[in-house]
């Protein structure tokens, strides 16, 4: 299946880390409700219309790895993998 999001909205594969303590016990990600999501963007939208009818460029692209808010955006399930579609405003960062 393939999603092209619309306006500002970025698809983002999420990388889920597994926070392990130094016993070697598995802490869920159900623990720090605040903590950040790192995620690879699959696909970006053309970017937001502004008043003049223009669109804005994008600050990301397909392909780069990011930090966004984890509560932010929307679930999808896209070929049986969990995917998210979020607002270019929910990223926080571009990890290099």
């Amino acid at each position: 299946m393939m999603i092209k999001p619309l306006g500002d909205h970025v698809l983002v594969k999420p990388v889920k880390e597994e926070e392990v303590t130094a016993s070697g016990i598995v802490l869920p990600d159900t623990v720090d409700k605040e903590k950040k999501m790192e995620g690879k963007i699959i696909a970006i939208g053309p970017g937001k219309r502004l008043d003049t009818g223009e669109r804005a460029s994008m600050d990301v692209s397909v392909g780069q790895k990011v930090l966004f808010k984890k509560w932010g955006g929307d679930e999808v399930d896209v070929d049986g993998e969990e995917h998210k579609i979020i607002s270019e405003d929910d990223i926080l960062a571009i990890i290099e």
